[in-house]
């Protein structure tokens, strides 16, 4: 059975390169969220949440470190480029890019944000509302420069990718006392920011926002810096992290159904990709991988950002055999399939 499921993933993408038009139904890729999406925008920010430097984008085109939190591409440039978009995405904050090349794929993502403002304050990083902010911006570049028609077409049919929420537990929830006073268990704090996704989604439908993919949270209790830590369990997955994972994921799939229903028009998708990473984790070898216990750079059990050193003596050859890049990031090429995945389970109905 795994075989065949394995086969069947990686033949998606020739499928997918297969079945693309140029329709042109999907005109650009827009983005919200964290580090799992974020292009660079915190490269122009004074926060210490940076990549726009050696290991970081190694394997990315002439080994341009661009601030991803990766060794290449990203999630999202992969479905931009399934769409018959162009391969990368630009960072909004980037002042090397216009609003010509922000009218097919921008980026307002930021490494280490949430859907709770007290998470952007752990690094000093873009908060979602800011986000948002920055999006308001973008539209009015573009009536500015392409008129209303056309600035209209593209707010309405572009695809919206949303992945945020890991930092507002593994940085906020389990690492603040304060957060954990307030919200008495974790229940309570799943609730708060269900209510905050619930008022994001809602401000950017109201913004014209119509195809929204929303990723949830991924078995986060398996990345590399929460087993370094597991010690008392041999350094396996934190079942817990991956528990609470798998509760939050279920209250925006509530939430999805919900805004479907309630707002005209509106095609969100639970984009969720747990079970995927889960099963690389969990059979990497099927995968074409050798290590899912730690990342690639340096000892990859803590490092990442900062620490993640390109002279390090312990940082692996090649990348593309590890599950995770960092302590807390996954690999290019575990992004491409995970990408993979999203678009054949999730994404193909916009094509």
């Amino acid at each position: 059975m795994m075989k065949l499921y394995i086969l069947w993933l990686f033949s998606i993408q020739f499928l997918l390169h297969a079945s693309i038009s140029n329709s042109g139904k999907v005109p650009a890729i827009i983005v919200f969220g964290d580090s799992s999406v974020d292009s660079g925008n915190n490269n122009f920010i004074p926060t210490i949440a940076r990549s726009n430097f050696p290991p970081y984008g190694k394997d990315f085109p002439n080994g341009n470190p661009t601030g991803r939190f990766s060794n290449g591409r990203i999630a999202p440039d992969f479905i931009s480029e399934a769409f018959g978009l162009k391969p990368t995405i630009p960072a909004y904050l980037d002042p090397s890019y216009s609003i010509s090349d922000f009218a097919t794929g921008v980026c307002f993502a930021s490494a280490g944000t949430g859907f709770d403002n007290a998470t952007a304050s752990v690094a000093d990083v873009i908060p979602l509302w800011k986000e948002v902010e920055f999006y308001k911006d973008y539209q009015m570049k573009l009536r500015a420069n392409f008129g209303d028609k056309k600035a209209n077409e593209i707010i309405k049919e572009s695809l919206y990718l949303v992945s945020i929420g890991t930092n507002d537990f593994l940085e906020n929830y389990y690492t603040l006392p304060q957060t954990r006073m307030k919200y008495k268990t974790v229940q309570e704090y799943e609730d708060f920011l269900i209510a905050l996704a619930n008022n994001f989604l809602r401000e950017i439908y109201d913004l014209g926002a119509r195809k929204i993919s929303l990723t949830g949270l991924p078995p986060m209790g398996c990345l590399p810096l929460e087993r370094a830590i597991n010690i008392m369990d041999l350094h396996s997955c934190v079942d817990y992290y991956n528990d609470v994972a798998l509760e939050f994921n279920a209250k925006l799939g509530w939430l999805v159904t919900k805004l479907n229903k309630e707002l005209h028009g509106f095609q969100l998708v639970d984009a969720n990709a747990y079970n995927m990473l889960l099963q690389i984790v969990k059979h990497p070898s099927q995968f074409g991988f050798e290590d899912a216990t730690v990342g690639c750079c340096g000892t990859g059990r803590f490092e990442m950002g900062i620490f993640c050193d390109p002279k390090s003596p312990f940082s692996c050859k090649n990348a593309n055999k590890y599950v995770f890049w960092d302590a807390f990031h996954p690999s290019e090429r575990t992004s491409q399939l995970v990408s993979n995945y999203l678009m054949q389970k999730y994404l193909a109905k916009f094509l």
